[in-house]
């Protein structure tokens, strides 16, 4: 088994552990709030993990350039926005038809790769990949209860370009944290250039986002500090969900990996029937099985 294989699994379980007690810190934060611990509580994580890193292994340090600090900073930006976009769509009555269409950054990682960085993506592959958008999808629309029909008519409205937008970000963060630790040309491994462009681009987030919310929502910035205990344990979840990501980014073609993440939702699915006692509707059903089949072609195929 290829090596980004389990550690993009370990990836997509930290961050469904991280998106849990998110969800837990929503109702004692604002929803930027919420997400801006992922960044502040993870940055000394990503610090010490480096360090570690270097500390234990006697690696050489990369050498960044002006390349690997574009992208850098394309990423951290491109996440932020895909998170204010989502909490835009959010205020709107129709927001879970635009959600739904934001689950298209499946296929948009394919896209954005191949174009900024030169990424191919085989057939097996490319044909996994979308059965995966379309699984995603069907979930996405089986727990807001969208028909099918509601889903097409809306494609001309405001929130489904919103949407469409917002999973173009969410791809072109990922593309970007992979061109960063590609462009730094290292040739020992993809643990330290994963670790530094890690560590780089939460340290940038948290500077930005700290920036912004000291000047717009500067309660919230206190409020993020009280609720330290909970906010903690979204950064040691997110840190440890970020150093595989990152890892298996600089493994593999970005698609490959967001393809196989998808397994987080296997992970959702299965805690909410079997541990919480939810019903599913049919629609979900037929999302998981496809997002199930997209992933054993994705690992068997190659």
């Amino acid at each position: 088994m290829e090596l980004w294989i389990p550690i993009t699994i370990v990836g997509a379980f930290m961050q469904n552990l991280r998106s849990a007690v998110q969800k837990h810190l929503k109702g004692r934060l604002t929803t930027l709030g919420a997400a801006y611990v992922r960044f502040l509580y993870a940055a000394p994580f990503a610090l010490l993990y480096l360090f570690g890193l270097k500390a234990g292994t006697g690696l050489p340090w990369p050498e960044p350039n002006l390349t690997f600090l574009a992208y850098c900073i394309a990423g951290g930006v491109s996440q932020i926005v895909f998170t204010a976009l989502l909490v835009w769509l959010f205020s709107f009555r129709n927001f879970a038809v635009g959600t739904t269409y934001s689950k298209t950054e499946v296929v948009q990682v394919a896209v954005l790769g191949f174009v900024l960085l030169g990424d191919t993506v085989s057939l097996v592959p490319m044909i996994a990949i979308a059965i995966a958008m379309v699984g995603v999808m069907a979930m996405s629309a089986g727990q807001a209860q969208i028909s099918v029909g509601r889903l097409l008519a809306g494609m001309t409205e405001k929130s489904t370009l919103i949407g469409l937008t917002c999973g173009a970000f969410l791809g072109a963060s990922v593309v970007f944290f992979r061109g960063a630790s590609l462009s730094l040309g290292y040739e020992h491994g993809a643990w330290m250039p994963a670790a530094f462009s890690l560590t780089v681009a939460v340290v940038l987030q948290t500077v930005g986002m700290g920036i912004y919310l000291a000047v717009t929502e500067p309660r919230t910035l206190r409020d993020v500090i009280v609720h330290w205990r909970w906010s903690s344990v979204v950064g040691i979840a997110g840190v440890l969900a970020s150093i595989a990501w990152f890892t298996a980014f600089t493994l593999q073609n970005a698609a490959y990996v967001r393809a196989l993440g998808q397994i987080e939702l296997v992970f959702t699915f299965f805690a909410s029937v079997v541990v919480f006692r939810e019903k599913t509707t049919r629609a979900e059903v037929i999302g998981i099985l496809l997002v199930v089949v997209a992933i054993l072609m994705l690992v068997l195929g190659r």
